[in-house]
């Protein structure tokens, strides 16, 4: 098992695929994009599956979310997931992307066994869209949506970060939107985690807004069969249901006691937390030859030392120094 000192069990394993995208979101990375990953420093096809079946097999890992960067920029991602879907005991796998390119995957993520994804859409407008993200590729992520739905990748769960002055009003109008089509919509309170470190809490609209700006159009009341647990996201109901909407107030409300969460880096590096600031090198000791054995105990040791929080509020939080497009989200 992956334990820390406070009692928590890692099982849920994110695992980043590369660091390059598509999108230049603002909250995110600079205009001209960042200096990437050299190819040579990437897990391989072989490596990330090998990695993943030891977290699997002898670490009590349940589910693999894959991420980036871009994930479906990765050429061997469908190989990656029939592989990991391949594993015994099986793990529920998943897969955070902007859903450009997903129209043309998504079926074959669905027949190599992907249960479902997590789709970014932080605004219903195409202009917006592209203030946010620097490309004109709205209609694009529109039509990955419907396939993901098609293909049977569902529930289809949509991620939005609200911008205070860019994108705030859409709240209602992105929440009826989804629930028109049978998509569960979270919304992100915005996170230090972009790569110009110019974060600024007082542009992050915080959990508490959000619902606010729900409440004007929606009724909205706690699930009540809802257990929180590990889970981010509090949930609510939507004008009784079952529609319901989920707000991750990652800032105002940390989930650390809860965490179960452990990340691969693409260059192998694993993080026990978002917000870590050091990392365990896994690469070079399989690379190496370090045995299934010997890597499963790096990666318990790394656990081990996971700190009670990410501290965003305490005045000694340092950010991270890889932005979140480098470390998977």
């Amino acid at each position: 098992m992956l334990l820390d000192t406070f009692g928590r069990q890692a099982v849920d394993l994110r695992v980043s695929l590369t660091d390059r995208c598509n999108l230049r979101c603002t909250y995110c990375m600079p205009e001209e994009g960042l200096q990437w990953l050299a190819k040579p420093d990437l897990l391989t096809d072989e490596e990330i599956v090998r990695l993943v079946s030891i977290a699997v097999r002898d670490l009590g890992v349940t589910e693999v979310r894959f991420t980036g960067g871009e994930p479906l920029l990765r050429p061997g991602l469908v190989g990656i997931v029939a592989a990991c879907a391949e594993l015994a005991p099986r793990p529920e796998l998943s897969l955070t992307t902007n859903g450009i390119g997903l129209a043309r995957t998504a079926a074959a993520l669905r027949q190599a066994g992907l249960d479902r994804v997590n789709v970014s859409l932080d605004t219903l407008d195409a202009g917006t869209f592209h203030t946010l993200t620097r490309r004109h590729r709205h209609d694009d992520v529109l039509a990955g949506l419907a396939a993901a739905e098609s293909a049977g990748l569902t529930p289809v769960k949509l991620n939005a970060v609200l911008m205070r002055g860019v994108n705030d009003h859409e709240a209602a109008d992105l929440l009826g939107w989804c629930i028109d089509r049978g998509y569960e919509l979270r919304f992100i309170e915005q996170m230090p985690l972009d790569a110009q470190h110019g974060w600024d809490r007082s542009r992050m609209v915080t959990a508490e807004e959000i619902l606010v700006l729900l409440r004007e159009r929606f009724d909205l009341a706690p699930e009540p069969s809802a257990t929180r647990g590990a889970a981010p996201a509090e949930r609510w109901l939507v004008d009784g249901g079952p529609a319901r909407v989920g707000v991750i107030a990652s800032v105002t409300r940390p989930f650390c006691r809860a965490c179960d969460r452990t990340r691969l880096t693409a260059d192998g590096q694993v993080r026990n937390c978002l917000f870590a600031t050091g990392e365990t090198d896994l690469r070079t000791a399989l690379r190496s030859g370090a045995s299934d054995a010997e890597l499963g105990d790096l990666w318990r040791k790394a656990m081990w030392g996971k700190k009670a929080g990410a501290g965003i509020d305490d005045p000694s939080f340092h950010q991270p120094d890889r932005p979140m497009s480098a470390i998977g989200g």
